[in-house]
């Protein structure tokens, strides 16, 4: 029995959507896995892992998501600029407050690869924390891409 070929995508036979997301009300994990198989391309059957083969990712709204549990007081996020003494810790609801699109964007990098393939896909994704953003352009012209439902289809 004769098998066939392992299918594996060209970088010119990707095509790239772009979609819209409102985060208002959506929960910020679920949110951001679904965000990541997106930019991936996991949704997609042409996917190969070497291969750029993810979407475009326009959220708005990020100051809207929710979080549940008691994650608003107790998830600490770190920083360090790499001298002694310089760790700065914060909390979820201090970043939620001045930079709420930051928080989205730390949980979508955690679930994409640490590789260079990784940081591409994440300049993939534009977060604003309001409703108005610049990309309507590239998402009225796109063919197959859109805005989300709430189910984030």
């Amino acid at each position: 029995m004769k098998r066939d070929k392992t299918y594996m995508a060209k970088a010119s036979e990707v095509d790239t959507q772009w979609h819209l997301v409102d985060a208002t009300g959506q929960i910020l994990g679920r949110l951001a896995t679904r965000i990541s198989r997106r930019l991936q391309g996991k949704d997609k059957a042409i996917y190969t892992a070497h291969i750029l083969t993810g979407d475009f990712v326009v959220v708005v709204n990020a100051a809207k998501l929710r979080v549940t549990g008691r994650k608003l007081m107790q998830k600490t996020y770190y920083r360090h600029s790499g001298y002694v003494g310089n760790l700065k810790s914060f909390l979820l609801r201090d970043m939620m407050e001045s930079k709420p699109d930051r928080v989205l964007q730390l949980a979508v990098k955690g679930m994409l690869p640490k590789t260079k393939r990784g940081r591409d896909m994440l300049r993939r994704l534009k977060i604003y924390a309001g409703d108005s953003h610049p990309h309507a352009a590239q998402i009225e012209t796109s063919s197959k891409g859109g805005v989300w439902d709430t189910e984030g289809r």
